[in-house]
């Protein structure tokens, strides 16, 4: 990840719905959840939710899949570790030690 994509996924969840939406499919994990459990779950209207989700799709944070009329969203967590490996490429002057907090703290 390069920083202008950095700068673009920041961008994405630096508005309230996003981060929530993005927080809850994090939570989903690998079962992601339709598009409209996710505006029923966090009381947001369909087409603010579409507009909200397809940010979060162009910054590389969720993905979505086609399963007959409805779209089911996960979170992309091959965009998550692209962003977090950029946040961590410098970590800690060449001293991963004093990383192993900060990964501890992340890690599931």
């Amino acid at each position: 990840m390069d920083e202008s994509e950095a700068l673009t996924t920041f961008a994405a969840l630096a508005q309230s719905t996003r981060l929530d939406v993005f927080r809850l499919l994090v939570t989903a994990g690998s079962q992601g959840m339709l598009a409209g459990e996710i505006g029923e779950r966090l009381g947001v209207k369909q087409n603010t939710m579409s507009a909200n989700l397809a940010v979060l799709v162009r910054s590389g944070l969720v993905r979505n899949e086609r399963e007959g009329r409805n779209i089911r969203y996960f979170a992309d967590f091959d965009g998550i570790r692209a962003l977090l490996g950029f946040l961590m490429e410098d970590c800690c002057g060449g001293r991963p030690e004093l990383c192993r907090p900060v990964l501890d703290e992340i890690a599931c």
